[in-house]
């Protein structure tokens, strides 16, 4: 690829019926997955912010494997993505959300889980502060983090998004 290519990001908006939000993809794979009917300025921010060299190419055809396995998954059809990943952030970050990747579907895992298993017991705020940095909702599943009682925490797509991907994934019982 050309250099010019390696600092693109390419980007579409997923509409798929109630699900609309914009996902975005460098040379490597989905760097993206946004929040629901947020606005373009969501993924700009977050591109100047994390990718300050890269600019943005709306282009659908190249966005099309990371949609049609994100529409897989919400129609109930995909328990895991095979799509790469161009994940973004710190290293300690980075390893939060490998930690993230490992819950299976259906399950759901606790901060402080988390942070045992990174062997920081003492890093449970960091950690959430971590899943809070999480630039790619649905695949990666900061949806199937709860507190230690079990009650959901905030969540960048909002708390709506949070139960629609519960729903999807048989994920009941839990307080709000």
């Amino acid at each position: 690829m050309s250099n010019n290519e390696d600092n693109t990001v390419y980007w579409s908006l997923l509409n798929y019926k109630k699900w609309h939000l914009y996902i975005a993809a460098t040379d490597k794979g989905l760097c993206y997955v946004g929040s629901p009917n947020a606005p373009f300025k969501e993924l700009e921010i977050w591109v100047t912010k994390k990718l300050p060299k890269y600019h943005l190419l709306k282009d659908e055809k190249i966005m099309k494997p990371y949609e049609v396995e994100l529409i897989d998954y919400i129609e109930g059809n995909r328990k895991s993505f095979s799509i790469p990943m161009d994940l973004r952030g710190t290293e300690f970050q980075q390893k939060v959300w490998m930690k993230m990747f490992e819950i299976p579907y259906g399950h759901i895992a606790t901060y402080t889980e988390i942070a045992e298993q990174l062997n920081r017991p003492d890093a449970v705020r960091a950690v959430g502060t971590a899943i809070g940095a999480n630039p790619m909702l649905i695949t990666l599943p900061c949806h199937r983090i709860f507190g230690k009682n079990g009650k959901s925490r905030g969540y960048r797509g909002g708390a709506t998004m949070k139960d629609w991907l519960l729903e999807i994934e048989g994920i009941q019982g839990h307080n709000k």
